[in-house]
């Protein structure tokens, strides 16, 4: 079966339709046809110009962290090594400083296991910011629970930290 053959009864049907049956035929192609253009081509792009902005704004601002966190770590590397007796003191006095009674520190050779107990999110970020600025320490292992005590999160199990070398 040829094409031609197969749109024969439509030609058929078209000559005979009126001349104003034939403009409104015409004019439903047209406005399907426009919405079909509308739905895959300028909708999506006005779509995506509006959102060009926010997008742009919420990447700056991510560029500028990765910036700051880059200059973090560039001042980090340039730092003078620290003695392992420092970074033992070090980590000891941020330990007691900021964890208090919610944290025990023991010693294994170049680690520290830190014992937690219903630290609060807040004060463990900040003790693990001051150990690795201070004493050089980075987390090795972290096995911690979340527990809520009395209304507030806290942390709880155990950090082992890797100090630096003897």
């Amino acid at each position: 079966m040829s094409l031609d053959t197969a749109l024969q009864p439509l030609r058929t049907r078209w000559s005979r339709m009126p001349g104003r049956e034939k403009n409104l035929v015409r004019l439903a192609a047209l406005l399907v046809l426009g919405l079909a253009l509308w739905l895959l081509s300028v909708g999506p792009s006005l779509r995506t110009l509006r959102t060009a902005d926010a997008q742009s704004r919420t990447l700056d601002a991510q560029l500028q962290q990765m910036l700051a966190l880059q200059a973090q770590a560039q001042a980090l590397q340039q730092q003078p090594p620290l003695a392992f007796d420092d970074a033992v003191r070090a980590l000891t006095a941020a330990t007691q400083q900021t964890l208090g009674a919610s944290a025990q520190m023991a010693m294994a050779g170049d680690r520290a296991s830190i014992t937690l107990k219903n630290a609060s999110p807040d004060t463990l970020a900040q003790w693990l910011a001051q150990a690795r600025v201070n004493a050089r320490a980075v987390p090795l292992e972290a096995r911690l629970t979340r527990a809520a005590a009395a209304g507030s999160p806290g942390w709880s199990g155990v950090l082992v930290m890797g100090l630096p070398a003897r």
